[in-house]
C-alpha cells in the first residue's frame, strides 16, 4: 500500500494505544471488524470515508478533521482548518502558519493537536472527578465530626 495509507494506520494505531482502546474494544464500539481495523493500522488497506465516521468518534476525533486526515477533505475545504479557525479552534497565527506547510505537514500537526486536545480534555475530566470526591470526603467529615 502506500505511504499515505501506511502514515494513517500508524496514526490510528497510535491514537487506539494512546486512549487505551484494545483492538477488539474499537471493533465494538465502531462496528468494524478487528480483522479489518488490523489491516488498516498495518497499511494493508485504506480506510473509506465511511468507516473513517464510525472509528472517530471511538477514537476521539472529529469526523471532518480525520477526513481530512485521510485526504478525502482537504486542509482548505470548508471542514477542515480554515473552519476551525473561524470557530477558535485554531489560533490564527498557527492556521496561517500550517497553511504555509505542505498537505503532509499540516495533516501532522492536526493529529498532534487532536492529540493533544483529547490528553487535556482527560486531565481536566479526572481534575473535576478528583475535585468533586475531595468535596464529597469533606462533607462526610463534616457530617461525622458534627455527630461526635
Amino acid at each position: 500500500m502506500t505511504d499515505n495509507s501506511n502514515d494513517l494506520g500508524k496514526l490510528l494505531k497510535q491514537r487506539r494505544v494512546m486512549i487505551p482502546l484494545a483492538l477488539q474494544e474499537l471493533a465494538a464500539a465502531s462496528g468494524v471488524s478487528s480483522s479489518h481495523l488490523g489491516r488498516i493500522e498495518r497499511g494493508e488497506r485504506f480506510p473509506s470515508a465511511h468507516i473513517l465516521h464510525k472509528i472517530a468518534k471511538p477514537l476521539g476525533f472529529e469526523e471532518a478533521e480525520l477526513l481530512a486526515l485521510a485526504g478525502y477533505l482537504s486542509p482548505q475545504s470548508p471542514n477542515a482548518v480554515e473552519s476551525q479557525t473561524r470557530l477558535g479552534m485554531l489560533d490564527p497565527n498557527v492556521a496561517r502558519t500550517l497553511s504555509q506547510e505542505p498537505v503532509e505537514v499540516q495533516r501532522a500537526m492536526l493529529a498532534i493537536f487532536s492529540a493533544l486536545k483529547y490528553i487535556a480534555r482527560g486531565i481536566a475530566q479526572e481534575n473535576s472527578q478528583r475535585d468533586k470526591e475531595d468535596g464529597e470526603q469533606k462533607q462526610r467529615r463534616g457530617i461525622i465530626g458534627d455527630e461526635a
